[in-house]
């Protein structure tokens, strides 16, 4: 049986395994020729062999104003990453799911500050925040497996390309200390999992840079009502008094007169409701919002719906209103779960476990374990009986449909 283990491009074989690294045989597989194809590397990597590229974006800015500064931002992104970090994973290789295995004990607790839960909420949340998210492998044992797992802050990390446009180092700067993280080697000493960028090659491009311009527009308008209210709050009406003369001046007893009545008839909450006597050519108007003053609301709402819409999260999750795009709340959970948490959750699983697997020297696959998700249950369980019910189906067909690896020896 052929021996192989995982390197930073895919499966290396008839090699030796790393040092320090333990031997796992596994299935034999075909040889994956270790080799560039893309003409196009070299042309990437002109923009600056051997330095730092920082992408086009300013993380810092868009944390401060579209997640710190602006709630609908922060409530979306938390949204998504802490159901994300919460989704249960299993892991799996060819041939067996696994309740043990030393992936899973390292998941479970991957740093002493941190649980499975907190360090993924921290790494999806950088992904959202910048298109980016680092993880760092600290401790490497006779295993092979990581000691502890960190999530790096992707402001302060800086991709280093080589002469094939492939990362050679990765760059982690605070302040004026800088430490180069070596990725010439095997196993590579960190993750990095980026999102979808048409325009950049090193960088990913993250749902707050979709959102910035709505972030602005939300933002400015939190600022004009909080000026209004400041500074031209207006009242609820005014008493407009016209004298038998035409002029409309009160005389200073009329004025005292006046106020006194207002404050003691027709002010708190004791008073809330009272009708009001005028008389000697007194007459109330009553002041509320202009049509423009409307409109600025409403382009308010507008941003909001569409930052809620670039980060994938239901508005009315959010509790924004006016959005009646699902038919229920419960509805709305369930599109959440599949076209947002899910793919992000799948996708991230699946990176974390390619890399682990460079380290264990054996592949494993780490996934969402949808039967334990209870926003799908009720689908779950449609699926589990249409595939249950199938005659024309053998026993491992149904358990490959239902996404389970084959019975041992069967």
């Amino acid at each position: 049986m052929a021996m192989r283990w995982f390197g930073r491009r895919g499966p290396q074989e008839g090699m030796g395994a790393p040092e320090g690294a333990a031997e796992v045989k596994v299935a034999p597989v075909a040889a994956l020729v270790e080799a560039k194809a893309s003409a196009a590397g070299k042309v990437m990597a002109a923009q600056g062999v051997g330095r730092a590229l920082w992408g086009a974006r300013d993380t810092g800015a868009l944390t401060r104003g579209g997640f710190v500064g602006n709630p609908v931002g922060f409530r979306a992104l938390k949204l998504v990453a802490e159901a994300a970090a919460a989704v249960p994973l299993v892991c799996q290789d060819a041939e067996r799911r696994y309740d043990t295995h030393p992936v899973l004990d390292l998941m479970r607790r991957p740093n002493p500050g941190q649980g499975r839960a907190e360090l993924f909420e921290a790494l999806f949340g950088q992904i959202l925040l910048s298109g980016n998210g680092f993880l760092e492998a600290v401790d490497v044992g006779a295993s092979g497996l990581p000691g502890e797992l960190h999530v790096l802050r992707s402001d302060r990390m800086s991709v280093v390309p080589g002469a094939d446009g492939w990362p050679v180092a990765y760059e982690y700067a605070v302040g004026g200390r800088k430490h180069r993280f070596d990725m010439t080697g095997s196993p590579d000493p960190i993750c990095h999992i980026r999102s979808f960028h048409p325009t950049d090659d090193h960088y990913g491009l993250s749902p707050m840079q979709a959102a910035a311009v709505a972030v602005d527009v939300h933002n400015s308008a939190s600022a004009w009502s909080r000026a209004l209210l400041d500074n031209a709050a207006r009242p609820s009406g005014a008493i407009i008094y016209k004298g038998a003369d035409g002029q409309g001046v009160l005389s200073p007893d009329q004025y005292d007169r006046l106020v006194t009545e207002m404050e003691q008839h027709h002010q708190g909450a004791r008073n809330a409701g009272r009708p009001m006597l005028l008389e000697g050519g007194l007459d109330w108007k009553p002041m509320g919002f202009s049509p423009s003053d409307m409109e600025f609301h409403e382009t308010k709402l507008a941003a909001a719906r569409e930052i809620a819409m670039a980060f994938g999260v239901p508005p009315m999750l959010i509790g924004i209103p006016g959005d009646a795009t699902y038919a229920n709340y419960a509805e709305a959970h369930r599109a959440f779960y599949r076209l947002t948490v899910l793919p992000l959750a799948t996708r991230v699983a699946a990176g974390v476990a390619w890399w682990l697997s460079e380290h264990l020297g054996a592949e494993i696959d780490l996934k969402p374990d949808l039967d334990q998700i209870p926003a799908l249950a009720e689908e779950r369980d449609q699926h589990w009986a249409r595939v249950g019910a199938a005659s024309f189906l053998t026993e491992a067909e149904k358990r490959a449909a239902l996404g389970l690896p084959p019975v041992a020896g069967g």
